[in-house]
């Protein structure tokens, strides 16, 4: 792991455009609220307040002028009918003016004195025309009705003074409703430009301290993977970023480490096959000298101890003879052996064109080999319907001679039976040679596999101990594998033998 990079992390740095985005946009939002709250009270005000005052004015005026009206038309016609217009009136008058205290006409505000102002001037009136509306009194003098007349003047002017007050108020009501509305709509279009802006900040922000350090980062690593590996690799920005770019450094090293020390192992390899190709070429020519120049002389010491034994048989005691007929012997069986070498030191050196054929023909070729040691032994060989297999014929029928050979070698009391079986198991043709011998014990069931391991001595079976080591070789060669079936009740060989549609024309060695 790498050390720990300074800088702040991406978390810190969206934790500020978050703190940053929320305060303005909390800002934005309060604006908006004040002036949401402001349009409403300027609504409010406008028509809950002004308006309804307005409509209560025009009604005390129409009030009032009902009330002159009715006095008139009384003077007029002295018809008691004739005051209902002015009955009416006072009524009006004083829910008018009871509307226009409840909506804010008290004494002190500007609305209060147009109010009282309207009032004094509406009782002064009243206290001259009123008399003349009693019924049964008598008329009005014309001192008193041009007296009435000045005094109803004064209260058109005072309810002009009211109305003109309150159309100044509900202008300003207006212009304050207007001026709300303005700024409400200036709130949510700096509330749509301030959320672009934070959105344009905030990509360019995270272009710029996010997206940029690790394009940064994948173009310094693309560019030691595909040019140069050996190019450092350094990371920048928030502190991730950074300590990605320290463990990718990391792992740079470590892969040039291993590298290198795959390159030493490559070398290494390079010089043991080389050394590996000396020894084999020595090792075959071991084999040329083994099969030619060592043949012959003993050939040579085999015919003449031969000669030696006929020329003078009967001459010579009986331990002169013995130690003639041990030379024989000893020659005889250094050529098997050595026969027997180059037989397994050949498999696969020389590889020969793998061909399908039927198993059963290559156990009857064995079986034509082994016809004299059938005939001795007395034993039966079985082997049924076989699988077509794609080895090397000459080979696979060694492997079948050797160990129907043994299983023939190796009997019990009772003449040897021999049985040759194959089942298919997955892509391998499974065969088994088992026979009814003196059998092998369980602990021997790899030493057998190994060059020159006898369980018996020469005397009791005859061999070189080569043949169970050549058949390994031999499947192996093919792909396969060998092995003694310990849990069988019989003594039982098996090998494995891909089956021939799983294999090419040509296998020049497993």
């Amino acid at each position: 792991m790498s050390a720990e990079a300074p800088g702040w992390t991406i978390r810190r740095w969206l934790s500020l455009f978050a703190v940053v985005e929320a305060v303005l946009l909390l800002a934005a939002v309060a604006g908006g609220v004040i002036a949401l709250n402001n349009l409403t009270e300027a609504r409010t005000s406008l028509l809950d307040v002004i308006g309804p005052q307005r409509l209560a004015a025009t009604q005390l005026s129409t009030a009032l002028l009902n009330q002159e009206t009715g006095i008139r038309g009384y003077q007029l016609g002295r018809q008691p009918d004739f005051l209902t217009p002015y009955t009416d009136g006072r009524q009006a008058e004083g829910d008018a003016v009871s509307q226009l205290r409840q909506l804010g006409a008290l004494p002190g505000t500007q609305a209060g004195d147009d109010l009282e102002a309207v009032l004094r001037a509406a009782v002064a009136w009243q206290a001259v025309a009123a008399p003349g509306a009693e019924p049964g009194a008598s008329p009005l003098t014309q001192a008193q009705i041009e007296r009435g007349r000045t005094l109803f003047n004064a209260v058109r002017q005072a309810l002009g003074t009211q109305f003109d007050h309150l159309t100044t108020v509900r202008d300003a009501g207006r212009a304050d409703l207007e001026r709300a509305g303005n700024f409400l709509t200036a709130m949510l279009v700096a509330i749509a430009v301030l959320v672009v802006l934070l959105f344009v900040v905030l990509f360019l922000g995270l272009r710029q301290v996010i997206t940029r350090p690790i394009l940064r980062l994948a173009g310094e690593v693309r560019q030691a993977a595909d040019q140069d590996v050996h190019r450092p690799v350094s990371g920048s920005g928030p502190r991730e970023i950074a300590q990605l770019g320290a463990d990718v450094e990391a792992m740079r090293q470590r892969i040039l480490d291993e590298v290198a020390e795959l390159e030493r192992a490559h070398a290494m390899l390079d010089r043991r096959t080389r050394e590996l190709e000396r020894s084999n070429a020595d090792l075959e020519q071991f084999a040329y000298v083994a099969s030619h120049d060592l043949q012959e002389p003993l050939r040579k010491v085999a015919s003449f101890c031969q000669l030696l034994q006929k020329r003078y048989q009967g001459l010579l005691d009986e331990r002169g003879e013995q130690y003639i007929e041990y030379a024989v012997d000893g020659a005889k069986r250094m050529q098997v052996l050595i026969n027997d070498l180059l037989a397994f030191s050949r498999v696969g050196r020389n590889p020969g064109e793998h061909v399908v054929v039927d198993a059963g023909r290559l156990v009857d070729d064995a079986l034509a080999n082994l016809e004299v040691a059938l005939s001795l032994s007395a034993g039966k060989v079985d082997h049924g319907e076989l699988p077509e297999v794609r080895v090397e014929p000459a080979l696979m029928t060694a492997v079948f001679q050797n160990l129907i050979g043994n299983a023939l070698k190796f009997k019990g009391e009772t003449p040897p039976e021999v049985r040759v079986t194959a089942h298919r198991d997955g892509d391998d043709w499974v065969f088994s040679v088992a026979d009814n011998g003196i059998g092998i014990d369980a602990e021997y069931a790899e030493r057998v596999f190994a060059l020159f391991q006898r369980l018996h001595t020469r005397t009791a079976y005859p061999g070189t101990g080569i043949g169970l080591a050549l058949c390994r070789r031999i499947v192996e060669y093919h792909g396969g594998r060998i092995w003694l079936d310990t849990e069988a009740e019989s003594t039982t060989f098996r090998f494995t033998i891909p089956a021939a549609e799983d294999r090419g024309t040509h296998d020049a060695g497993a």
